[in-house]
C-alpha cells in the first residue's frame, strides 16, 4: 500500500512542487492550505508523513506540530518542517514542538525525496 503524505502550504506552487517531486515515487498526495485544514485531514486520514510549511494562515506549522505530536492517534506520524524560517532559533523552536526533521526552502527535489524516504523506510 503506498505510503500517504501530507503535505501544507499557503502557497498554490509550492504544493505543486512537492506533488511533482514526491508522486513519482509512489507516495499518495493529499494537500491542504492552512493549519486548521492541515489538522482536519490528519485527523481524517493518519498520514504516514506531513510536510508543513511554518508561516500558515489560521494556525501555524508550529501549532499544527505540537498538536499533532501531542495526540495519541497521530503522535507517531513523522513531520517535516519545509519553511523559509532560517534561523537557528527557528530550527530549534521546531524541533521543540516535536519534528521530525527540519528543511529551509527552496527545497531541491530530489533532496526532498531523500528526506522523505529517511523517514518513512
Amino acid at each position: 500500500m503506498p505510503k500517504t503524505i501530507l503535505c501544507v502550504d499557503d502557497s498554490p506552487t509550492q504544493l505543486q512542487a512537492v506533488v511533482e517531486a514526491l508522486e513519482p515515487h509512489g507516495y499518495t498526495i493529499v494537500t491542504a492550505e492552512n493549519g486548521e485544514d492541515a489538522l482536519l485531514r490528519v485527523a481524517e486520514s493518519v498520514p504516514d508523513l506531513v510536510l508543513l510549511d511554518v508561516v500558515l494562515p489560521k494556525k501555524n506549522g508550529f501549532q499544527v506540530c505540537r498538536q499533532i505530536k501531542t495526540q495519541v492517534q497521530t503522535k507517531d506520524v513523522k513531520v517535516v518542517l519545509v519553511t523559509s524560517k532560517d534561523q537557528p532559533s527557528d530550527r530549534f523552536w521546531g524541533m521543540k514542538q516535536g519534528a521530525d526533521d527540519y528543511m529551509v526552502k527552496p527545497v531541491d527535489p530530489d533532496e526532498l525525496a531523500h528526506h522523505v524516504e529517511r523517514h518513512l523506510g
